[in-house]
């Protein structure tokens, strides 16, 4: 009887996984030997959740969110996996299927408003593009006002005539939140949406992620690398680190009792309101060149446990509950 219901239950878990990534491998081509970029990422993204993946720059979750789109321009190349996406593998369909994929379907956020939007065209014009593209038959101007509203800007129907160089970071990312949402997309990929904003406008625009979700019921796959700013947003947390995912579980879990030395290190480097003139903790050394990943544990020449095991073998995940794995020799 036990044996059924745990069945019933991972079944209804895989029917409630909006995107499955099993395996993923993305390797860009050089004259000697293949960088890889991603190398064995797996993870889901249930209906209606949001969930965070977590890593310092050049960890590959940038490379990990273009994937899903497949929007990785050569000479990256896919080397393995898949992404199942609504339970379409996203590696085989065509390029027309696709392109109704993107944007309608999958929508992106990303972390430099500044760059990310046309200058010599108005927000307005911008907005209504993915409007002509996929939701034919709307007025474009009066649901883009409509967008505009509703993430917060205000006098929306004279913005639409302003350029992106008029505007704030902060309304500028806005905007993008508008262009992303057009389509009503059932999954939302958020890369580094506050990166470039003032403290006070990354709380708003967290804010303004939360409302939404919640309001249109759509999953998040936020990709950011500060472990402060999860903890009232994700429900679950996959830690990245050169291309593979050291750390995953129940966003508690990971906060509370991390396992991995390196997670520890992101949680030690997060700023603290506190009465002691301490200098704030940070990880020694950068993240690995992908051309010359060091052999065993790649986290291995900034650990200060790492031992000639780590320096020699890579560790394989293990299981420490049935929702937080974890890839240490010392994660005891």
């Amino acid at each position: 009887m036990n044996s059924l219901l745990e069945q019933k239950s991972v079944k209804d878990v895989a029917c409630n996984n909006l995107l499955e990534v099993n395996n993923l491998r993305v390797y860009f081509r050089t004259r000697a030997a293949p960088i890889r970029a991603v190398d064995g990422v797996s993870f889901d993204v249930r209906n209606g959740e949001t969930m965070a993946l977590v890593g310092e720059s050049g960890c590959g979750k940038s490379v990990t969110a273009m994937a899903l789109a497949r929007l990785v321009p050569s000479p990256g190349y896919y080397a393995g996996g898949s992404i199942l996406f609504d339970s379409t593998d996203t590696m085989k369909i065509n390029l027309n299927k696709l392109q109704k994929l993107r944007g309608a379907e999958i929508s992106y956020i990303f972390q430099e408003p500044s760059s990310s939007l046309n200058p010599v065209f108005t927000v307005g014009y911008q907005v209504e593009e993915s409007l002509r593209l996929h939701r034919r038959g709307l007025n474009n101007r009066e649901e883009t006002i409509r967008l505009l509203n509703t993430v917060g800007i205000a006098d929306a129907v004279h913005r639409v005539r302003s350029y992106p160089h008029e505007l704030s970071g902060g309304m500028q990312q806005r905007v993008m939140i508008a262009m992303a949402l057009a389509c009503r997309p059932k999954l939302l990929v958020a890369d580094e949406p506050t990166t470039a904003l003032d403290v006070t406008v990354q709380a708003q625009i967290l804010e303004l992620l939360t409302k939404l979700q919640q309001e249109f019921g759509m999953a998040v796959l936020l990709i950011t690398h500060n472990l402060g700013i999860v903890a009232d947003m994700a429900r679950r947390i996959n830690v990245m680190y050169a291309g593979r995912i050291v750390e995953s579980g129940q966003t508690e879990e990971i906060l509370s009792c991390p396992r991995h030395p390196y997670t520890r290190g992101l949680l030690a480097a997060v700023p603290r309101l506190t009465s002691e003139n301490k200098r704030m903790a940070g990880i020694p050394g950068t993240v690995p060149n992908p051309a010359s990943l060091p052999t065993g544990c790649k986290f291995n020449p900034r650990c200060q446990m790492a031992t000639d095991l780590c320096r020699q073998k890579e560790p394989s995940e293990e299981n420490i509950s049935e929702t937080h794995r974890v890839k240490c020799h010392y994660w005891k």
